[in-house]
């Protein structure tokens, strides 16, 4: 049995605001028959301006915990619950205040009980999982950048085209009150081991390699999450990006409780 810790942090990186938003908070589990609470994290990375990107992230965070929370069903539908009350929250912002009209966000949320990770997200706010010195994305990404890549790949671009291209961070869904086109979602619970990371981050993070993620993991991993959190957002502003994004990670690793031994 694991128990689970966690942290989150983030920047603003060269904005003078912020519209990342991020909770993570302990729930019932949702097998009723199941002692061991569990974890839901959630993150999203509002866009629509200063006012509108913050107020949809905080929004769709605040909707999609609160829905979950009151659930008591199976995953991944109790994810999709909550990501359908996220998204009707978005909806009803904006008819109260048509000005917000355009405001959305990515959203990447998940959670960890007994039977492991499950996740629901859409958009490119990636999910990242640590283990043994290795990186890996476990979730969709839903901007241009694969279709780039893979035309890229098929020698239509060249690679630097593809990695240049002013369309590659263009999102093809996200959370925006209306219909929601691509979701990505676990297709049965990934059983996490002891000495793993979980990293949820806005798309912010794109300017570290995953190489780059995954030495900082090795480097500062046994010092705990919130020591880990703090050196990516250095990693990250390290970078010295003139046009960094926000960034914001939450990083969450499983822990063998005393009555597993």
């Amino acid at each position: 049995m694991f128990l689970y810790q966690s942290a989150w942090l983030q920047t603003k990186g060269a904005r003078s605001y912020q519209e990342d938003a991020a909770l993570i908070c302990k729930t019932a589990a949702s097998d009723a028959a199941s002692a061991s609470p569990a974890l839901l994290a959630v993150l999203a990375d509002g866009m629509g301006g200063h006012t509108g990107g913050a107020i949809a992230s905080r929004t769709i965070c605040e909707g999609f915990v609160k829905t979950y929370a009151a659930d008591s069903g199976a995953m991944p539908e109790r994810l999709l619950t909550a990501l359908a009350a996220s998204n009707e929250a978005v909806a009803e912002q904006v008819t109260a205040q048509p000005s917000l009209y355009g405001m959305g966000a990515t959203l990447v949320g998940a959670s960890f009980g007994e039977q492991g990770l499950e996740w629901v997200s859409v958009g490119d706010s990636p999910l990242f999982l640590y283990r043994r010195g290795e990186i890996s994305l476990l979730n969709a990404d839903h901007s241009m950048a694969p279709a780039l890549d893979r035309m890229a790949a098929e020698g239509k671009l060249s690679v630097e085209q593809a990695r240049s291209d002013p369309r590659r961070h263009m999102l093809r869904s996200a959370v925006t009150g209306e219909e929601i086109e691509l979701v990505d979602t676990s297709e049965q619970p990934l059983l996490l081991h002891a000495g793993d990371y979980v990293i949820l981050a806005s798309d912010g993070i794109h300017v570290l390699e995953t190489s780059e993620i995954a030495r900082v993991v090795a480097a500062y991993g046994n010092d705990g999450c919130e020591a880990l959190a703090a050196a990516l957002i250095r990693a990250i502003e390290q970078q010295r990006d003139p046009h960094q994004d926000n960034a914001t990670v939450i990083v969450i690793r499983p822990i063998e409780s005393a009555d597993s031994n």
